[in-house]
């Protein structure tokens, strides 16, 4: 199995992330950042990519009731086929005793374009035309977001400003030009959020160069109630946290929604160039990293 440590790459692709000198590099198996006891940093073995998975598992089928196979209930594990070829972004609590695998309280996977390739696609591309995308912006470098999950007692503020200083880092060190993956709402019928849904349509859908559309068998439309209905408070409030987040960052959305019923959630797709992202958060994230590693 291999371990999810960052060495350099030599890869043809460009990305135009970050200026030169807002990039840091990320030491390879090190630590990230660090806010009190909690810490970030890459999975480093098998056995942290499967106490990920355990993580996975406890959030998406114990408290939020996706649909689970034989191999899946008897492993109490969430995986697939793209976990080997992957880099784990982990949340550790340092305070809690026992070894590493027993201290993971969140974890983001992350998926490059490279690594995309050679395992014959992205995530994504179930449900949208992420592919299409790619083709329009050749030379830049894209990375898939997903499986973001942490534990209950860890859902704050400080955690998810945790995850993306990692991210951050990663960005960086892999001149990544273009984050994409789908975010979730949960329950399979859009109509419960309608509201919510109408607003992501009618005030955050990506221009033509980088929209993306749902693959048109799984297409459900997201623009459900008139514009004079819409409240934006309301819809925003009734957003979950992490799509919340995606927008603030600076990220569009693309067109179309799609039911995934294995995991019970309506899925919308998320897409953020680099340059999208606000200066503020360049300058807030890009400090900290230098703050953790001064």
């Amino acid at each position: 199995m291999r371990a999810m440590m960052l060495e350099r790459k030599n890869n043809p692709v460009s990305g135009r992330a970050l200026p030169a000198t807002q990039r840091k590099d990320v030491p390879a198996g090190g630590v990230l950042g660090r806010i009190g006891r909690l810490e970030v940093r890459l999975a480093r073995d098998a056995e942290e990519i499967a106490a990920a998975q355990e993580v996975r598992f406890r959030v998406f089928y114990d408290e939020l009731g996706a649909r689970r196979d034989a191999v899946t209930a008897v492993e109490r594990r969430d995986s697939d086929r793209f976990d080997s070829v992957c880099d784990h972004l982990l949340v550790v609590d340092t305070a809690i005793h026992g070894p590493a695998t027993q201290q993971i309280v969140g974890t983001y996977r992350l998926l490059r374009q490279e690594s995309a390739i050679a395992a014959g696609g992205f995530y994504s591309d179930e449900e949208f035309e992420l592919e299409a995308l790619i083709a329009r912006h050749p030379g830049r470098r894209f990375l898939e977001l997903g499986r973001s999950c942490v534990l209950p007692a860890y859902r704050s503020k400080r955690t998810i400003e945790l995850l993306w200083q990692g991210i951050y880092a990663y960005v960086g060190y892999y001149d990544i030009a273009v984050m994409t993956g789908c975010a979730s709402f949960h329950g399979t019928v859009p109509a419960a959020h309608a509201e919510a849904l109408s607003f992501l349509a009618q005030n955050c859908r990506a221009d033509p160069e980088w929209d993306v559309r749902a693959v048109i068998s799984r297409y459900h439309t997201m623009d459900l109630m008139p514009p004079e209905a819409v409240r934006s408070r309301s819809a925003l409030a009734a957003m979950p946290p992490l799509i919340k987040g995606y927008l603030r960052l600076g990220a569009r959305i693309g067109d179309g929604c799609v039911i995934d019923r294995d995991f019970g959630t309506t899925d919308v797709f998320i897409i953020l160039p680099m340059e999208f992202v606000s200066e503020r958060y360049l300058n807030y994230y890009g400090a900290e990293a230098e703050r953790f590693n001064a």
